[in-house]
């Protein structure tokens, strides 16, 4: 068994009237990556909130959000896709702005590698259940 490493990660519940934002990824299936919610890593000397922030931004193209609060932290093993555990630090967020239903966005990663494209959109709260990678697993504790 390899070695796993714990990386630190924020995942964004970006919410609006009942609807979770999620996006999927343009040029790869279903099958393969699933529906997401914004979520990525965190820099070096950034915290999470502001990584959540950043993320946000950076996979939906919008500018402005607001964390409405810590809903608490996650692991989750991501292995064998990557021999990594994901220590998530998840957030309840709010857009600032007016969204589409459904829109395109594209993430530039810093010139690293290919820019990612994504098709973002909502969907019910109740449907949360469909995240990949136990993305959904802090959505009741926005109940509480």
């Amino acid at each position: 068994m390899a070695n796993r490493i714990v990386k630190d990660k924020v995942l964004c519940y970006v919410v609006r009237d009942g609807q979770l934002l999620v996006l999927r990824h343009i040029d790869r299936s279903y099958e393969e990556v699933g529906i997401q919610v914004p979520a990525g890593g965190i820099q070096p000397n950034e915290t999470p909130e502001e990584a959540a922030l950043r993320e946000a931004r950076e996979e939906t193209g919008l500018p402005h959000f607001e964390i409405v609060r810590k809903l608490g932290e996650t692991t989750y093993d991501i292995s064998p896709y990557r021999f990594e555990i994901q220590r998530r630090h998840v957030f309840h967020m709010k857009t600032t702005q007016p969204t589409p239903e459904r829109w395109t966005s594209q993430e530039l990663h810093d010139r690293e590698q290919d820019p990612t494209d994504f098709e973002c959109f909502w969907i019910p709260l109740e449907a949360g259940h469909v995240l990949q990678s136990g993305q959904g697993a802090l959505l009741g504790a926005l109940y509480t």
